[in-house]
């Protein structure tokens, strides 16, 4: 635990009371709260979105029959359960604008369920009849998507577990099903399941997930799933960073002694296909938005922000630019971020009813540009085995289909393959960042010389690695980047 002043209040339910005048806290009886969803995946982005949105019909004296209980499936998900568990499940928000600081304390989720072999608890609590609701927060790589032919990978090693131990399964998805399965059997009837994870059709891909490992367990359980079980598309968008020492000292610093407190920016968006089988919380009522044209809106955010972080992060990282904020005050990188969003991002996005694509390069460029946020480029470039082939990939293969540029696309892939040699420009060291980093590093110090063994990687290329266009452009920026350096070469893309 970390040492906190003697000013600041542990937070609980018996010091929401004692908690200064300024930071705002629940005004619902929180004893009178019953579950009615169970949420997978406790991050922070969890606690700043969802469980907010929650929080704000509570206040309204709404939706108190549909609080939530936490869970994860990993052992380190006990770390933040201990955390949470101590503090009654209550979570300090801090909204960080350029020029104030505010505070709230959230109160929907009321138990986070032990996290232990076999999921027995989770799948005891979703087969609960008045869990109507499962939600997940499980990031991009999450899903069990083959890296190869795409769809469902019943062959990965936990998705064969959970075959095989259908009663006491590894992963999430295997709870899900093992749940469902007892209650159909009760009679108790299906719930909803919700993807809270920034993936185009979220819920299309939690669907093929679920009725994939169903349908190699029990097929009659599997068609009544099919039949009976929504999963419901959603955007979901917020910036929050990473919790460490300063955020938890922050905390303090406001007067309220928080182990697990969450900042973020003064923005949210939540965009949700209203299919839910077994009712919903009026989210619309705080500022969601229902509408069968959800997919608009998650390719204008995954394209223009998600795609946009991958954009600056491995320049950012080469250069030795800690935060995003930081990447946007470099005058080469923000320039890299302006040319590619506008040149070859945006023409690939259609408008939505409150933003054109370049209203919304603009915001989203105003909002990586907010030095209050401490997000780390680190964060942001973690994974990008995933990040890269979810979120810019599909952009180049559009491009290319189209006869657009994709000149800046071609540099962005080999800042990224830079990046995984393993050093930044100063020469420092860049510690592991993505589960895939030993294979990265062998592939990206081949390319060194010969580029091709980059492109080479199938599991992320594909047919683009044959591509003249791209593997040309590939293979002149990352042959310029070891010959000029990163700067050199940003300065070059962007005075074309």
């Amino acid at each position: 635990m970390n040492a906190l002043p003697l000013s600041s209040t542990l937070l609980s339910n018996e010091t929401l009371a004692s908690l200064p005048e300024a930071i705002a806290r629940p005004t619902y009886d929180r004893s009178s709260l019953t579950p009615g969803i169970v949420h997978i995946g406790l991050g922070n982005f969890h606690r700043a979105h969802q469980s907010w949105y929650l929080h704000r019909l509570m206040q309204q004296g709404e939706a108190l029959d549909w609080a939530i209980l936490g869970a994860g499936v990993r052992p380190y998900d006990a770390a933040m359960r201990e955390r949470l568990i101590a503090q009654d499940c209550l979570t300090t928000l801090i909204e960080l604008s350029p020029d104030t600081t505010s505070a709230e304390v959230v109160g929907s989720m009321i138990d986070y369920l032990p996290i232990e072999e076999g999921n027995g608890a989770l799948i005891a609590a979703m087969a609960r009849p008045e869990i109507r609701i499962v939600a997940m927060t499980v990031t991009e790589g999450g899903y069990y998507q083959d890296p190869i032919a795409g769809g469902f990978d019943a062959a990965h090693a936990d998705i064969q577990y959970d075959i095989a131990n259908p009663a006491a399964p590894r992963t999430g998805f295997g709870a899900i099903v093992a749940a469902l399965g007892q209650r159909r059997a009760a009679g108790h009837g299906p719930f909803t399941v919700q993807s809270c994870d920034n993936l185009q059709g979220n819920g299309d891909i939690t669907r093929q997930t679920v009725l994939g490992l169903a349908r190699a367990i029990d097929a009659d359980l599997a068609a009544w799933i099919e039949g009976e079980v929504t999963f419901p598309n959603s955007m979901v968008d917020c910036i929050v960073p990473a919790t460490g020492p300063a955020e938890i000292a922050r905390a303090a610093e406001l007067g309220v002694a928080d182990q697990a407190p969450v900042t973020h920016e003064p923005y949210r968006q939540w965009v949700i296909e209203d299919k839910f089988c077994a009712g919903r919380p009026n989210w619309d009522e705080v500022g969601a938005t229902f509408t069968d044209a959800v997919h608009s809106y998650e390719t204008m955010k995954i394209r223009i922000l998600n795609a946009g972080h991958q954009v600056i992060a491995n320049a950012g990282e080469l250069l030795s630019c800690v935060t995003i904020s930081d990447c946007m005050e470099d005058a080469e990188v923000s320039a890299l971020f302006s040319k590619v969003e506008t040149e070859e991002i945006a023409p690939y996005v259609h408008a939505v009813p409150e933003f054109t694509p370049a209203a919304y390069v603009e915001l989203i460029a105003s909002r990586f540009s907010n030095p209050a946020i401490r997000d780390t480029t680190r964060r942001v470039a973690f994974d990008g085995s995933s990040r890269h082939t979810g979120f810019l990939l599909p952009i180049l293969r559009d491009a290319l289909a189209a006869g657009g540029s994709v000149e800046g696309l071609a540099l962005v892939e080999a800042l990224w393959c830079r990046m995984c040699a393993g050093t930044r420009e100063d020469g420092s060291v860049i510690e592991p960042n993505d589960p895939k980093w030993d294979a990265l590093c062998v592939a990206a110090l081949a390319a060194k010389e010969t580029p091709q063994s980059w492109l080479a990687q199938e599991s992320f290329y594909g047919p683009l690695a044959q591509d003249p266009r791209f593997a040309e452009a590939f293979g002149r920026w990352l042959t310029q980047i070891w010959a000029e350096g990163t700067r050199a070469t940003l300065k070059a893309y962007t005075a074309a």
